[in-house]
């Protein structure tokens, strides 16, 4: 111990700590807790921030919730008003045509024409080429007469049946026509139509235009078949088969003559006049 000293002999430095503890404590000062710089409940942290959330998917920015809000809400009903909607108008459509009356059937001539065209009615381009076919054959038969030689067939039996309009050429089975069998499916298909007294005309006019040969094609226009279609898939719309089905032809033939000339024998009056029909 120093000189001029006050402290009291006796005393220690510990009991100077302790006491000066047991002051602090009866002036009410909190003692710091063991966990130094832990913020109370509600407080700040040492640090002076703000407590964070223990909970994933608080609240983002501004506040908002991931929750229904009111826009989400009006696009959900929306998307349930067109889902619901469109399906009741499905069914209400297929109830209307289940409940349609039946309609009745498109005529050959009426099919053809709706589907674009008329395959019977005058074609001036096509009959331009019969025009010129029937005046080549004219010419080329004089001048094999002035030679001394027989005049050229003006029709070819082909081996491969023209194609267009969508069909492609289609090569014929092996075997030949049956012209004999043909002429006979005509007249019976020919008075079918109520033209029992036109048989002579029609068969003079095929007779000229192929042989009565479903495989016939001219040789200088390329029309086809036993009615010498011009082009041939006009055919088509008496149906799919007309490369290769007599009968098919046949009802086309007889349907053109009607729409274009009224009955075999003014096909075969014009034929006659004019080289071709």
């Amino acid at each position: 111990m120093s000189p001029g000293s006050s402290q009291p002999e006796g005393e220690r430095p510990q009991d100077t700590g302790r006491q000066a503890r047991r002051s602090r404590r009866a002036s009410g000062r909190p003692a710091r807790s063991a966990s130094a710089g832990a913020a109370p409940a509600g407080g700040t942290s040492a640090g002076g921030e703000p407590p964070r959330s223990g909970r994933r998917g608080g609240p983002g920015p501004g506040g908002k919730r991931g929750g229904l809000t009111p826009k989400r809400i009006a696009v959900i009903a929306a998307v349930t008003v067109v889902l619901v909607g469109g399906g009741a108008y499905t069914a209400h459509t297929a109830i209307q045509n289940a409940s349609a009356p039946a309609q009745e059937p498109l005529a050959l001539d009426e099919l053809a024409r709706a589907l674009g065209g008329d395959p019977f009615g005058p074609d001036p381009a096509a009959d331009a080429l019969k025009a010129q076919a029937a005046q080549a054959l004219k010419e080329d038969a004089l001048r094999r007469k002035r030679e001394g030689r027989e005049p050229l067939d003006h029709i070819k039996i082909v081996k491969e049946a023209p194609g267009g309009g969508g069909f492609d050429p289609k090569q014929l089975p092996a075997g030949t026509a049956n012209p004999t069998g043909n002429k006979a499916l005509g007249k019976q298909m020919l008075e079918a139509r109520g033209w029992g007294d036109q048989w002579g005309c029609l068969e003079k006019l095929w007779m000229k235009e192929s042989g009565w040969n479903e495989r016939a094609m001219n040789r200088s226009s390329g029309a086809y078949g036993i009615p010498q279609s011009l082009p041939g898939h006009k055919m088509a719309s008496a149906g799919a088969d007309w490369q290769t089905n007599p009968a098919t032809q046949i009802e086309w033939g007889l349907t053109y003559i009607k729409g274009r000339y009224g009955s075999p024998c003014g096909a075969w009056g014009h034929s006659q006049a004019k080289g071709w029909y």
